[in-house]
Order: structure tokens, then sequence, then C-alpha cells
């Protein structure tokens, strides 16, 4: 049997390069994809590309190696086809289809999720997609369960297959029911019946239980991580390996973090994506809410650096549980 596949989900607003930078130096992804370039209307400057994506400019691989794929969003198929093409010359190794933001500005758009009521656009787009570049560029699709309900979700999912997409990502979850637990694994699992291409199964995976859980009720093999992956920056090795970790071995990604992030944008910005970070491991490190009351108030990294020096170890409290 082969070994699952485990993908580090494109997260809009957090996890951007230095997100996915910090991750898979620590875990063995299979591959990350980008936050969504959105496509409106004009064939994309560059610049904007390289801005979603700086791994670009290296080949398309994160510090550790890690294969970058290219998320699109967009409703129009010749201008998303386009926008492919142009994503694959600047060095995309692959393109991912965005039909599941839940983001209420995207969808007032035709953006994301709320095209899952018209299986036929989403057709059209992937296929439009995958005719504009090269056989040997992967298109992939990511798609929620529906827009207000999923009683068009087989539908969809077969107009992905039959445009010519590789395989599909599927959030357990409509748009309507945003992220709040639970995710339907098992719906995940009717589509993962239905289609003939690979389904890889994303959503409510916080720890070793819930991917296990995950796989028995969509009987998909392979998972993609996302918020999980950023409140437990261990999980993926705790789902390869069984290895287990406690607070010692987590603080020193917030601080290549911090020392990643200082110099790009003002203090402001910097400060608050350690905190914005802490805040998503209090669920799974009591050690994290300690160390943002501390720093709450501080406004620049220069400030923060000391407390993430001095924080002290955790004891097993933090233990990524093992089955």
């Amino acid at each position: 049997m082969r070994a699952m596949k485990l993908i580090l989900a494109p997260m809009e607003g957090l996890a951007d390069f230095w997100v996915r930078q910090a991750l898979t130096d620590v875990g063995d992804y299979d591959w990350c994809v980008s936050e969504f370039v959105r496509v409106s209307g004009q064939l994309l400057p560059p610049k904007v590309f390289y801005r979603w994506c700086p791994e670009l400019k290296n080949g398309a691989r994160t510090r550790a190696g890690v294969p970058v794929h290219l998320q699109l969003l967009g409703s129009d198929p010749a201008c998303m086809a386009d926008n492919a093409a142009r994503a694959v010359q600047l060095g995309a190794p692959a393109i991912d289809l965005n039909f599941g933001c839940p983001a209420k500005t995207v969808n007032r758009h035709r953006g994301g999720a709320v095209l899952l009521d018209e299986p036929e656009v989403v057709h059209a787009v992937t296929r439009a997609v995958r005719q504009a570049v090269p056989a040997e560029i992967t298109v992939s699709v990511k798609m929620r369960l529906g827009n207000e309900d999923d009683a068009l979700s087989l539908e969809n999912a077969l107009a992905v297959q039959s445009a010519g997409a590789a395989w599909l990502t599927v959030h357990g979850r409509t748009k309507r029911q945003g992220y709040k637990p639970p995710a339907f694994w098992d719906r995940i699992g009717l589509i993962r019946e239905a289609v003939n291409i690979p389904v890889i199964a994303n959503g409510e995976i916080w720890n070793v239980e819930d991917a296990m859980r995950c796989q028995q009720e969509s009987g998909c093999e392979d998972l993609m991580l996302g918020r999980g992956a950023v409140a437990n920056p261990w999980l993926l090795r705790a789902l390869r390996t069984g290895e287990t970790a406690c607070w010692a071995d987590v603080l020193p990604v917030l601080q290549g973090f911090l020392r990643d992030v200082t110099g790009t944008g003002t203090d402001a910005q910097e400060a608050g994506r350690i905190k914005q970070w802490l805040s998503y491991m209090r669920k799974q490190w009591p050690e994290a809410s300690l160390l943002l009351q501390q720093i709450k108030r501080e406004t620049g990294p220069a400030a923060m650096a000391p407390y993430l020096q001095l924080a002290p170890p955790g004891p097993a409290s933090g233990t990524v549980a093992v089955p």
C-alpha cells in the first residue's frame, strides 16, 4: 500500500509564504498550495503571482524543498485559462482551482464557493484551464460540499472529473456551514464513491484521532491539513511517524518564524503575525495562551523576542496524542 499523501492547505490570510516556509521546515508535506490568486477580467502581471507565491522565484518550492502548487480563483473560463498559462510560464508546477472560498466579498463577485450553484461554470473553468496548460502540468480542484446546501455536490464533482482535473480536494462543509464543527467526512465519502479521480479529504483535522476518523468516514487515504497544522506544527510528524512533541519542540518554530518575518513589514504587521499564530496554537498548547497574554500589548517583534526566548518549556500537557 502506498503511503498517504499529506498536503498543506491554502489558507487565505493565514498560510502565506512565511507560514508555508515554517511549517514545511518542520514537516515533510507532499506539497502545499498557495493562497489564491484572484482573477477578475484581466491577465495579471507577474508581480501579482510573485506576491502570492514568492516560491515561484525558487523553483516553486519552499525552503525545505516542498513543491508549491499555485491556486487561482475566478469565474471567467477564458481569463482563468490565460492566467493559468502565465502562472505556468512563471514556473508553477501545478494549478489548483478554488471553488471553496466562503468569504462574502469573494462570493459577491462570483468567486469561490458560490460557483458551486453553477456546476456548468465549474466545468467550464476547469476545462478551459486544463486545455490552456501543458499536459504535464497537473490541474486540480478544491471545493466545499456546496454553497447553501450540498444538493449539487455530486454534480460538481462529476463536472470536475469530466473537465479533466487530476484530483479533487473536498472540504467537508458547505459555505453556509463555514468553519463551524463538525465537518461531514461521510459526505466526502459519497463524492469519492461517485468519481474515478482521487479525492483528498479536508476539514476539522486537529489531531491524529481526527485524521483516522476522517479516513474511516470518508474512505479517503490522502488528507489536506489546514488550521490544525497551524495550531500544532507537529501534527504532520505525528501522522507520519507517531512522533510526540512538547512545547519545547514547538517554540523554536515560532522563534524561527519571528526571525523570518522581522523586516518584512511594519512593526505592527509583524507583531500581528506572531499573535495570530499564537492564537491558533492556544487550541493545542496551554503555553501558547500564556505567551499570548504576555505579549499581547507589545507592538513590535523586537519587544516580543525576549518573551519567546524565555518562555518556559511545557510539560506533557501539550503532548500530541498517538493512537
